[in-house]
């Protein structure tokens, strides 16, 4: 009786997958330049797990992780443009190229915590920035959101303790090959060096380089301290973003419930984004400071030095970054608004 129970289950569990799998008429073709120990992989998992079982087998999610589809930020987006490419996620300077004002993100000092980046980036300025990356883009990349990709950058070198910007004066600093993080290592006394991500160990390792400006769980994932990185200062200067964009023919295709699902996917990618750093960083600062490495947390004045040394990044951003004068009011004003709600719910708790 039991091996009869056993059987049917079994065989109704076949017929189950069975027929998810032939209803899948639509596959969504989903790529990330990364590995499955980053942020961005975690947040495709949930998107894949989110969108077959909400549209019932329906909508299949095909992840490439690595170079399989394309390795540049310009190549990806090229095919997000032409429909080889479904989803995609970059960082801000892997998409500058095609839309530089997203590099509005990379601006320093501007959102004080997790609580009020989250807030800005799941709010309206998003959406803003959708609808100009489509018209920039004649109507084919679509921003689904932003979540993610590392925690917050820091400053970290091989030479000495950061406290103040005096103390980064002279020092070779790694910099993705675009203006704004040029503009950044610049206003702050350190000499701009820019190097390719996958070359970045071996510039350490050799003196190329002396520091860059990366998140810890990235620096760990990279055993950058194998490479003599010793100190890491927690300025927290920017926020590492991740941009999500969609083939907006592909979503244009859809029907509206399962544009809703795509929608309600990203979403959950986003939220699991926003978490997976805050976990992974707790070993990564134990795994650093085990591999010898030393963490400084500068003092309020010694953070203020920091902030009066990038003011005029922000200037040249307005000045030299096509619609960065726009970008940056609607960028202020998404974040007095969310610090204002993020103060109201605080003290509302605290009461």
């Amino acid at each position: 009786m039991l091996k009869t129970m056993l059987k049917t289950v079994l065989l109704a569990s076949t017929l189950c997958v069975a027929g998810m799998a032939h209803a899948a008429d639509i596959t969504l073709r989903a790529t990330a330049n990364s590995n499955e120990n980053d942020e961005d992989y975690d947040g495709l998992i949930v998107f894949k797990n989110y969108i077959e079982n909400a549209s019932n087998g329906a909508i299949a999610v095909e992840l490439f992780v690595g170079t399989q589809l394309c390795a540049t930020g310009e190549e990806c987006l090229q095919g997000v443009a032409d429909g080889s490419i479904d989803v995609y996620i970059s960082t801000s300077g892997g998409a500058a190229g095609l839309f530089p004002y997203i590099q509005v993100l990379d601006l320093p000092y501007l959102m004080s915590d997790d609580r009020v980046a989250e807030e800005v980036l799941s709010g309206n300025f998003t959406r803003e920035l959708r609808a100009k990356a489509l018209a920039d883009s004649d109507n084919k990349i679509r921003l689904m959101t932003i979540g993610n990709t590392g925690g917050w950058r820091n400053y970290a070198n091989t030479k000495k303790t950061v406290k103040t910007p005096d103390d980064l004066k002279g020092l070779k600093m790694r910099t993705v090959p675009a203006a704004l993080p040029q503009q950044v290592a610049t206003s702050v006394g350190a000499a701009p060096t820019p190097i390719p991500w996958p070359e970045l160990f071996t510039s350490l390792q050799t003196g190329v380089v002396e520091g860059t400006a990366n998140g810890i769980t990235d620096i760990m994932s990279m055993k950058f301290p194998d490479a003599g990185l010793k100190y890491l200062t927690l300025d927290g200067h920017s926020y590492m973003g991740a941009f999500w964009w969609m083939s907006n023919d592909r979503f244009q295709s859809l029907t509206p419930a399962q544009k809703q699902i795509v929608v309600d996917g990203f979403a959950a990618l986003q939220q699991a984004t926003f978490a997976s750093p805050k976990r992974k960083e707790i070993a990564a600062y134990q795994n650093f400071i085990k591999a010898g490495g030393e963490v400084y947390v500068p003092t309020t004045e010694e953070k203020a030095a920091f902030k009066g040394a990038v003011a005029p990044v922000f200037d040249w951003f307005k000045g030299n970054v096509k619609d960065g004068g726009e970008i940056f009011a609607k960028f202020q004003a998404a974040v007095a608004e969310a610090e204002a709600k993020v103060a109201a719910e605080r003290a509302a708790d605290l009461n």
